[in-house]
Order: C-alpha cells, then structure tokens, then sequence
C-alpha cells in the first residue's frame, strides 16, 4: 500500500489526503456551488462564516479555525430566495486544509434537520442543478 504524506495541519488534525477523498466519496448527495452565511455555535462560541455548497445532508463550511472532527454545532441560515430562517443541528464529520485554490474547512452532516427543511435545500439544489446544466 502507498504511503500516504501529510502537511503539519494534516498531521496534528489526524488526516490524511487519502481521508479526505473517502469522505467526499460517502456523501449521500450530490452537493451544489451556492454562497449562504452560516451563523453557528459550538458549546461555548459563536461564528459566522460562509458555506459554497450545500445539499440535503450537510454543507462546508470555510474557516480557518475548523471543530475537531465530531464536534456537534447548532447552525442557522436562510436560502436564497427565502425569508425562512432553517435552524439545525449538526455534526462535523470531516476537516480540510485549505490547498490550491480551495477554501479550508468542515463538513458538516445535518443531524437534525425537519423534513420541510430538508425538502426546502433539495428543491434549491435542484434548481441550483438544472440551472447550470444549461
């Protein structure tokens, strides 16, 4: 089996390159490029940062100063087009350094998401989809 190299943030988050191609390949869904401002909390801080995309099962969020892996966040943010506001709970499930061109960050997985929420991000990936298919 190969030896797998990791940088100094690989290293002291305990992941490797190869990690980080497994989880992108578990997503259930398909994830599409949208901008939402994410406000969220840990157990005892506030952040508001951005995530790029989105699907029914979770999002990224880009940060410098990403949860450990596991780290459970409450998370509000309004889709595009909408004035409702989803409020969810989640839970980080992957970390990434930020590497040629692309945003570090984590991956958040919905733990608690209504099933009207839920609906509500499909039919904007959906639409994210279709629109960019053209």
């Amino acid at each position: 089996m190969a030896r797998v190299s990791m940088d100094a943030d690989d290293a002291r988050l305990g992941r490797t390159r190869e990690a980080e191609v497994e989880a992108l390949d578990r997503r259930r869904s398909r994830r599409s490029p949208v901008t939402v401002r994410i406000d969220y909390a840990s157990v005892d801080e506030m952040f508001s940062e951005f995530t790029r995309d989105i699907n029914d099962g979770g999002l990224f969020i880009e940060t410098d100063k990403p949860h450990a892996p596991g780290t459970e966040v409450t998370m509000q943010f309004q889709l595009p087009g909408s004035e409702d506001t989803l409020e969810t709970v989640g839970r980080v499930v992957r970390v990434t350094s930020a590497a040629l061109g692309r945003p570090g960050g984590m991956g958040i997985e919905f733990d608690e998401l209504t099933p009207d929420d839920r609906r509500k991000i499909d039919r904007m990936v959906r639409a994210l989809r279709s629109g960019s298919d053209r």
